[in-house]
């Protein structure tokens, strides 16, 4: 795996969202089934039309090991598109993550895997296998514009989405903004003049 994603898996979303001022999250509704999941990976794009998974199965078996499969289905959320079965295939062929703006299904089985699955709710009802859908092209999921490649990390918080052309310059700024975190932490976190100069500081920035 190459190194900017390992360096992305240490850094939280939020530090990258803030290096892209905020214009590069899926929407908040896109959340993991389990707070503890966390990835960084390259996208393989999947568009698919509503109830029909094919074209995820596809994307699976040409999947890369450490790529995040990302899909967009419009939105729906009537049909699962993928359940225990399915996602247990991309574990064990070296998928990093799911990521949907619709549904999975088989939710308990999918949680026992420990697999990072990001989704915008669960359903009851399967997906068809007509066979139409696309691989490898830009997609919109979440709200966001998404190619084959770009990066994609997420954690408790939500997904993030950085282009591939930006990487190097959206990983060294959310760096220099998760190492100002730390240090304004440890500076006047449990110190009440610390925090209260902090605020006074911050409140008369703003107002002039």
């Amino acid at each position: 795996m190459d190194y900017i994603i390992n360096q992305f898996k240490e850094v939280p979303t939020t530090c990258i969202s803030d290096a892209m001022d905020g214009l590069n999250n899926l929407d908040s509704a896109i959340k993991p089934l389990k707070e503890e999941y966390k990835f960084a990976g390259r996208a393989l794009t999947v568009k698919m039309p509503v109830g029909d998974n094919l074209a995820v199965l596809k994307a699976i078996r040409q999947a890369r090991e450490g790529d995040v499969i990302i899909i967009d289905t419009k939105g729906n959320s009537y049909r699962g598109i993928a359940g225990d079965f399915v996602v247990g295939m991309m574990q064990t062929l070296g998928v990093s993550a799911l990521v949907v703006d619709g549904a999975v299904r088989d939710v308990v089985g999918i949680k026992e895997l420990n697999f990072p699955v990001f989704c915008k709710s669960t359903a009851v009802a399967a997906s068809g296998k007509a066979g139409v859908g696309e691989l490898n092209v830009p997609i919109s999921c979440g709200g966001v514009s998404i190619s084959q490649g770009d990066i994609l990390v997420g954690d408790a918080d939500g997904v993030v989405v950085v282009p591939q052309s930006q990487a190097e310059t959206v990983l060294k700024k959310a760096l220099q903004k998760l190492r100002k975190d730390e240090e304004r932490e440890q500076k006047i976190s449990g110190n009440p003049e610390a925090i209260k100069e902090y605020l006074d500081n911050m409140i008369n920035k703003t107002a002039k």
